[in-house]
């Protein structure tokens, strides 16, 4: 029996839920500013979702989304403006106030505590908690409430044993059982397979539909906008930039409120076919985690020239692992990696003759210092070469050029277009989408026979997204091996020219675009 199930019983009672209470109320944020000194992230944005519908948010990195909620759920304090929760105004000090006016909100990473149970977890969620706990009676109590849900979930399961969409499920029930009214989602479906992810969206709007709910989405897929919301507001650089309902726009339409007049890469076409070749192989590989515990599982790939192929998997699956065993970070512990026909063991030296390179998930802490300069980050790769590297001889002495780094760097900045106050400037005041372009400079601007790609474009706006895309895409048109390890489905359908699955450390499925069968695919994702 677990430990906390010891503790002696109570009568405390709970809400049992937004079954049994008033239909779901309405939220309207009316003209809200927030400035950060100097700063104004949030310029009179208004916006209103209706009650019982389901409403998204859009707009690129820096749009003030977050900052918009964070203001609705008592984080920050707007300077302006005003939150209405039904047909009340109210003032929202902190989110435990938030709570007690029906608002819940569910975050894009994971909040449970994944050494408790499901249910530890929900009662301990509660603002208030007795000393003493009857866990008999809230288990009964949290039975009862999960029988007026649409979906079910094993109470007395350990989170950290529950898989991705069991867990998303695990947070929304949380919400609800607080009795959350109106229900705020930040990228709900981003570690979720597809089958999971249209069935938790699904099963939210029908509760909306219902009169359950009245939810709210952070998303950037308009795919899940155009199927699943209501209405739609669109921010873009701390404004107002469109809403309406959904059925009177379209993706494209979207887009361009989304990015203004800004320029965008245009949509590259792959050309010409794979080669024949394999350019890079993987036979047998096998690698532990960070816990000493099997990672891989005999992992065999090829990636042939001018080719990409994409990974698609369920977070903690081995493909990070799989990225750092061939970026040098991690050691396997057996299987081979060549390229071409040379084993390749992912040395510096290795990875430079070649031609190895690599775009990290979270660059700016995996593939970045964040306290050096843009210039001395995107020369990591050529600081020890002319003609930043002057001087040298037979004992190998050599010294940098500052001036020739920044006009390299200069060079980069324009050609990849990294907004930046200039080359000097800490890479850590970038935005995510300029640190990603900042390394894909680096990476990219060299001559490059493998590149090896994990979720390249996460979390990053439709602008930034579409860059990024395009230059993955023009280095396979080059004769670029590309592996792109990716948890968003349809960036690797819309790249790839072929795609595997893995599950459990092992490559078990595997197909193309064109044939692929998302059902299929779903399970084979979720280890069925």
């Amino acid at each position: 029996m677990n430990v906390m199930s010891r503790i002696a019983p109570s009568s405390t009672s709970v809400p049992l839920g937004p079954a049994d209470g008033p239909p779901a109320p309405g939220l309207e944020a009316v003209a809200i500013t927030k400035r950060f000194g100097a700063f104004t992230a949030l310029d009179g944005v208004s916006l209103k979702l209706r009650p019982g519908t389901v409403h998204a948010l859009l707009g690129e990195n820096g749009a003030g989304k977050s900052t918009l909620v964070k203001c609705i759920m008592g984080f920050y304090r707007p300077d302006e403006g005003a939150v209405v929760v039904g047909d009340r105004e109210v003032v929202i000090g902190d989110p435990r106030a938030a709570q007690t006016h029906g608002l819940g909100m569910v975050y894009q990473h994971f909040t449970l505590v994944p050494r408790m149970t499901v249910l530890e977890n929900l009662v301990m969620a509660r603002a208030s908690v007795p000393a003493v706990i009857d866990w008999r009676a809230e288990r009964r109590r949290l039975a009862a409430f999960l029988d007026t849900m649409p979906f079910s979930i094993d109470i007395d399961a350990p989170v950290a044993t529950l898989a991705a969409g069991d867990k998303q499920k695990a947070e929304i029930v949380k919400q609800l059982y607080l009795d959350a009214r109106v229900l705020i989602l930040d990228e709900p479906t981003s570690v979720l397979t597809p089958d999971e992810a249209d069935e938790t969206l699904g099963l939210i709007r029908g509760m909306a539909l219902a009169g359950r709910l009245s939810v709210l989405i952070i998303t950037h897929k308009f795919r899940e906008v155009m199927a699943f919301a209501d209405d739609v507001t669109v921010l873009r650089r701390g404004r107002l930039a469109g809403s309406g309902a959904v059925a009177d726009h379209t993706p494209d339409s979207l887009a361009r409120l989304m990015i203004g007049d800004n320029s965008t890469a245009v949509p590259v076409e792959r050309r010409g076919l794979p080669g024949t070749a394999a350019r890079l192989r993987i036979a047998g590989l096998r690698a532990d985690d960070d816990s000493g515990l099997p990672a891989l599982h005999g992992v065999d790939l090829t990636v042939r020239m001018g080719e990409i192929v994409g990974v698609a998997g369920v977070s903690g699956n081995g493909q990070v692992e799989l990225v750092q065993v061939l970026a040098g970070q991690r050691a396997a512990t057996a299987g081979n990696v060549s390229i071409g026909d040379e084993p390749y063991r992912a040395t510096r030296e290795e990875m430079r003759r070649h031609k190895v390179h690599c775009l990290p998930e979270e660059p700016l802490r995996n593939a970045c210092v964040p306290g050096m300069s843009v210039a001395e980050n995107m020369a990591f790769r050529s600081f020890d070469e002319p003609p930043i590297t002057r001087g040298g001889n037979w004992l190998g002495s050599w010294w940098l050029d500052p001036a020739a780094m920044r006009r390299a760097a200069l060079d980069l900045i324009g050609r990849y277009r990294v907004k930046t106050t200039g080359p000097d400037a800490p890479i850590a005041t970038l935005s995510g989408g300029n640190v990603q372009r900042a390394v894909l400079a680096r990476e990219l601007s060299r001559e490059v026979d493998v590149l090896i790609a994990a979720n390249p474009v996460f979390g990053l706006d439709f602008a930034a997204v579409a860059d990024i895309h395009a230059q993955i895409v023009e280095a396979r048109n080059r004769g670029t091996a590309v592996l792109l390890v990716s948890e968003d489905l349809d960036e690797l359908l819309e790249l790839s020219d072929r795609l595997v699955v893995m599950s459990q450390g092992a490559i078990v499925h595997e197909t193309t675009p064109a044939a692929a069968d998302l059902t299929v695919i779903g399970r084979c994702m979720a280890g069925h």
